[in-house]
């Protein structure tokens, strides 16, 4: 039996890299493709529903597919746990699975799971990261899952030092570590997660050279992932063992 898909966002960059990738997918098919200013009645018949749309958009597709009782995939960045926390209830109570990542790249996942495994040993950590131009949000829902993770793997250490934080050009904090948002053009996306201690730092850096090639190994894992799952779930590092893997 066929998997039939709605696929949300599905003009977008990522939206288009998703389509081609369920289009090679053997029992799966893009039912429909929706904008951001298409009804989400169009949801209905679908078996999965697949959001690659905007953060303005993404908690109302979230909320009309767990509404429907249909499995979501969210690749829309700008989901970090505080906002999470609001369809959280409604997913709970419907059992419908929700799967969020915040970036497909399998190497991002591992930088993020290898920034996590090394917070406990630093007390000092920011993050700096880069997109182009056109990103519409920032921090990027990568960095704020880093950091997310970072600061829970520090939770018998305590938070990291952030001196200086009043100051605007110190960044945004997340999860107490500052964040610095670069959006320039030429540039795909780009992360460094800095953590310093006393006479040394350790910078882990992942860049994405060419998105279509390092963001379909994730979808081909996800898709089916989603389609079968019935809990909440948020990373890539959640579907595939890293050897690395944080606290969901």
């Amino acid at each position: 039996m066929t998997t039939q898909v709605a696929l949300v966002g599905g003009s977008g960059k990522l939206g288009r890299i998703i389509h081609a990738v369920i289009d090679e997918l053997d029992g799966f098919e893009v039912r429909n493709v929706l904008g951001s200013a298409s009804d989400l009645s169009e949801l209905d018949g679908a078996d999965l529903v697949v959001d690659a749309s905007t953060p303005a958009v993404s908690i109302e597709v979230v909320r009309a597919a767990i509404e429907r009782g249909i499995s979501i995939l969210v690749g829309t960045s700008g989901w970090s746990q505080e906002r999470i926390s609001l369809v959280r209830p409604l997913q709970a109570s419907a059992g419908t699975g929700v799967v969020y990542i915040p970036n497909f790249s399998l190497g991002s996942a591992l930088g993020t799971a290898l920034a996590a495994a090394a917070a406990p040993f630093f007390p000092f950590a920011e993050i700096v990261e880069a997109h182009r131009d056109s990103k519409i949000d920032s921090p990027s829902g990568t960095a704020v899952r880093t950091a997310e993770q970072m600061a829970e793997a520090r939770e018998e250490q305590g938070p990291f030092a952030a001196p200086h934080v009043d100051q605007r050009a110190r960044g945004q904090q997340v999860a107490g570590i500052p964040v610095h948002s670069l959006r320039r053009p030429g540039v795909i996306a780009r992360q460094e997660a800095i953590l310093s201690g006393a006479g040394e730092s350790l910078t882990i850096v992942h860049d994405t050279v060419d998105s279509a090639a390092a963001y379909a190994p994730g979808i081909r894992l996800a898709v089916p992932f989603a389609r079968d799952n019935r809990d909440l779930v948020i990373g890539l590092e959640n579907i595939i063992d890293l050897g690395l893997r944080p606290k969901a």
